[in-house]
């Protein structure tokens, strides 16, 4: 059996996944049922995925037990889950529990462990590992979480910004909290 790769991310209507304004985290738009959904997400077996840059931002976030306990629930979730980080420069030991690194490129690692592994996958962030997965059309469900913001003047980080061409087939929908909204789509390369 094939395991499915999901590259989840949040993003403003304009397509920015972080920023340098004051919106705080989540673009400041989370809510109760958005944060009960993601820890219910992150509550289920998977196996999460990361390339260098992200997990070395989450692990330095996340190396103090009491940074962890005072994030939501759903981020100290992510970081009980295994990890496999793409990386060629990394070594270990990692400073994340149950983690590995694969330094056989993003493609080959995850062209393995989609092999391999028993429970799904998961990328949060890593947009350059996952744009290079787009590409390669391994990642099975796109899960774009749009905050209802437009960030024209202090978005960083376009989302898709030189992606492939992509047809994406709409699987799952929801409306969080009112107003944020949480799609997943299959990808196919265009043409």
């Amino acid at each position: 059996m094939t395991a499915s790769y999901t590259f989840d991310v949040f993003s403003t209507l304009d397509g920015f996944g972080a920023h340098t304004g004051d919106w705080g985290g989540y673009f400041g738009k989370q809510g109760p049922e958005f944060l009960a959904h993601r820890s219910a997400q992150y509550a289920e077996k998977q196996r999460m995925v990361f390339g260098a840059t992200t997990y070395l931002t989450n692990a330095e976030m996340l190396a103090d037990p009491s940074i962890v306990e005072a994030c939501d629930p759903w981020v100290g979730q992510m970081r009980d889950l295994p990890a496999t980080v793409v990386s060629s420069t990394l070594q270990g030991p990692l400073d994340w529990p149950d983690a590995t690194i694969a330094t056989d490129g993003a493609i080959a690692a995850v062209t393995r462990l989609k092999e391999e592994s028993d429970v799904p996958l998961r990328s949060h962030g890593s947009l350059a590992l996952n744009r290079s997965l787009l590409a390669a059309g391994l990642v099975d469900r796109v899960q774009v979480t749009v905050f209802p913001a437009i960030a024209g003047q202090t978005g960083v980080a376009p989302i898709f910004a030189g992606v492939a061409d992509l047809d994406l087939e709409l699987i799952e929908s929801r409306t969080l909290d009112g107003s944020t909204l949480e799609l997943i789509s299959r990808p196919t390369l265009h043409g």
